[in-house]
């Protein structure tokens, strides 16, 4: 393409050179450069693109683009017959001209757009479940991985990819035929650029908590909710969760847009009622087109409701029928996310990635909430990783649950016998009963052994993973398939 037609969209750009070059592809790591490519340099938190335009250019590119006041280009060898592009950010940069490049795929499907704290990842499985149901072809973009019509792809390094692989992805689903793609949008992708140039159909607020307030992430918690709700700018048609405290701003910040609203506890448009929360499942009342009707769906949780609306609203949206949306969220489910595992013992066995502190604790407080049984605590932590968290998630396990198995999880170089010492320190403080099963597949026996239908286990840490590292080495270990065995064996 050319590169003037690359460019398209873009405002305050400085060009010395040509501009009607035709660039093979447009590149913003300099290993991956090769002859008649552009090379976009991004300075980054830890390393600066700018630093590699030569080696860029020794391998190929015709083009350079670069950011206004990175770098003294009276200080750089560039030969003349090399197009310098300079911009006030080449993050946008490099969104708009890859979906330039990739000729807008996401004007040629429905996209949907999913942003929050937490919810995401299951909001848009759910929604992706309802799509297929009704006969749709889906493509899904998110923490987990990347799905094209039912099949996955690839596991993602981010939540949201970077904008030119994005707009590459984008590119496949539309030769694939996909009529939708829901994915999830993060605020680093929204404050970074990543999804600039995209065409959003709907978009979706699930709510806003502490978190990813950092210095490479976002300095208060008014720069993150700013963040999020760049994806308002960019779609009219938005869904809101109300009774979060974020969300209840919302309809007035953004008062041309069609904002739809959902709840439980604030006035909504689509309000649950009569929530029942079993260890298994969660069902509740809702208005389905013109009846109340009950939904059941196989996640058990209160968060389960708020995201299920969610898609619900979604659904209405597009106009699919309301079977196909109880039947969908009936058979949902999320890889690693209160995955609960079918098992001819009927025994209440969830599988979650939660692998921090918060994350142990809001997963084991969410299921001692509904269980009429005891809670059956089965996590490790992860090996060469942050070592303060391991007593820390061993207190939690100990005040909440009431059963804690500490075992292995991903102890990769260091020994797993070390890390679980570390563990029990945290443990010892508390009156919980626990017991130390090194190998994870005894332990999760060991769990299931002791367990009865009115308890439910939760193996905690691993979630969507389907492999155990192990001194750099990733052997194959899928918790399903195990538990799976075992019950067999039984």
């Amino acid at each position: 393409m050319k590169l003037r037609n690359l460019l398209i969209g873009l405002n305050g750009i400085k060009a010395r050179g040509n501009l009607d070059v035709d660039i093979r592809e447009i590149q913003n790591d300099s290993k991956n450069v090769n002859q008649g490519d552009m090379f976009v340099a991004i300075k980054g938190f830890v390393s600066d693109g700018h630093e590699y335009i030569q080696e860029a250019i020794e391998k190929g590119a015709i083009a350079i683009m670069v950011q206004e006041g990175c770098i003294d280009l009276s200080k750089v060898i560039i030969p003349n017959e090399i197009t310098i592009i300079m911009l006030p950010d080449t993050r946008e940069g490099l969104a708009i001209c890859s979906t330039n490049f990739y000729d807008n795929p996401s004007k040629k499907f429905k996209l949907i757009g999913v942003t929050g704290t937490k919810g995401k990842t299951t909001t848009t499985f759910m929604i992706k479940e309802i799509l297929e149901k009704a006969g749709k072809k889906v493509g899904l973009i998110g923490t987990i991985a990347t799905y094209i019509n039912g099949k996955r792809i690839e596991k993602n390094v981010r939540t949201t990819p970077e904008s030119i692989e994005l707009q590459k992805t984008f590119s496949e689903m539309v030769k694939q035929g996909v009529e939708y793609v829901v994915m999830e949008v993060s605020s680093q992708s929204l404050k970074l650029h990543r999804v600039d140039g995209c065409e959003f159909d709907i978009c979706i607020f699930t709510n806003l908590t502490e978190d990813h307030i950092s210095e490479k992430e976002h300095s208060d918690m008014n720069d993150y909710f700013k963040s999020k709700m760049k994806l308002f700018q960019m779609c009219k048609t938005g869904i809101v969760n109300v009774d979060d405290l974020y969300g209840t701003r919302i309809p007035e910040m953004f008062p041309d847009n069609e904002i739809t609203t959902y709840g439980i506890d604030n006035y909504a448009k689509l309000i649950a009622k009569d929530i029942t929360i079993t260890n298994a499942y969660v069902d509740f009342r809702v208005k389905l087109g013109t009846r109340n009707e009950r939904v059941k769906v196989g996640i058990p949780g209160r968060f389960s409701v708020y995201n299920s609306l969610a898609a619900i609203l979604v659904a209405q949206q597009i106009g699919i029928n309301s079977d196909v949306i109880k039947n969908a969220l009936l058979e949902v489910r999320v890889p690693g996310r209160s995955e609960m595992v079918d098992n001819k013992l009927e025994l209440p066995i969830m599988i979650d990635y939660a692998h921090s502190p918060e994350s142990l604790q809001n997963i084991l407080q969410a299921t001692k909430a509904y269980t009429r049984g005891r809670v059956i605590s089965v996590f490790g932590c992860g090996g060469d990783r942050d070592k303060a968290k391991r007593p820390t998630m061993g207190e939690i396990s100990g005040k909440i649950a009431d059963y804690t198995i500490i075992t292995t999880d991903n102890p990769r170089t260091e020994k797993p016998e070390d890390i679980i010492s570390q563990i029990e320190e945290g443990i010892k403080k508390t009156k919980g009963k626990y017991e130390v099963v090194v190998d994870r597949t005894k332990a999760i026996e060991r769990a299931i052994k002791m367990a009865n239908k009115n308890d439910i286990i939760v193996l905690a840490g691993k979630g969507h993973e389907t492999y155990q590292e192990i001194n750099n080495e990733k052997y194959p270990y899928d918790e399903r398939v195990i538990i799976k065995e075992i019950i067999e064996a039984k």
